[in-house]
């Protein structure tokens, strides 16, 4: 009985362990072919005959990223100039003009300049006492200062995006008082992780906060 206890033991931490080296493995193998199918959808703006299949006879995975990198590098340089600015404030004033679009567009807009453009956008992981007193939720902070909310509370209230676990692109947005907020040591990546993962890969604390425990231990 024992024997056989133990083969079922070491079966079971053998496949274990063989799923620990292989499901990562996978997830980012499945991850980066995703990426690379979508990007590879940008090579749809070349004409047919100017297309890898036309030119080499097969596709060439990965040939749409390079391709996505140029059409980003020559819209940034085109942009930044005189001309440019024109014909984006030109396309963006006849975008406004369509009800459902400039909706979208606007609000499609103003994230993406929140996330690339402010420095403390996503880049400081924070905890609030949510959905109930005594129950702590782990979001970022995205905006430090909310004036509206603020004048009409009386103090001055954040903006702070929760994400769900298992899926960290949904989520939901909750505006507290500053005060309640408690800024964390961790960085987005460990925190980004923790809750993909459902609280399963706990960051370490810092050296700081692993000092501080260290003094407060009682002497033997």
């Amino acid at each position: 009985m024992n024997g056989g206890a133990r083969k079922k033991r070491n079966l079971r931490r053998y496949l274990v362990a063989g799923v620990l080296v292989w499901l990562p493995i996978l997830a980012t193998i499945w991850v980066v072919s995703f990426m690379l199918r979508i990007m590879d959808r940008t090579l749809l703006l070349l004409p047919p005959s100017y297309r890898p299949e036309a030119l080499v006879g097969f596709s060439l995975p990965g040939l749409g990223a390079v391709f996505a990198l140029i059409v980003l590098l020559l819209t940034g340089l085109l942009v930044t100039n005189l001309i440019g600015r024109r014909l984006v404030v030109w396309g963006e004033e006849l975008l406004n003009r369509i009800p459902v679009v400039r909706t979208v567009y606007g609000g499609v807009k103003s994230f993406a300049e929140g996330v690339f453009s402010q420095s403390n956008a996503f880049r400081k992981v924070v905890m609030v006492e949510y959905p109930r007193a005594g129950a702590w939720s782990i979001g970022f902070l995205t905006a430090g200062d909310v004036p509206e909310i603020s004048d009409k509370m009386g103090e001055p209230h954040v903006a702070v995006y929760i994400s769900a676990a298992l899926n960290a692109t949904a989520g939901y947005l909750v505006v507290v008082p500053r005060r309640q907020v408690v800024e964390l040591d961790m960085t987005v990546d460990e925190a980004m992780r923790m809750i993909i993962t459902c609280g399963v890969v706990v960051p370490r604390a810092s050296h700081a906060d692993a000092a501080r425990a260290q003094l407060a231990k009682p002497a033997a």
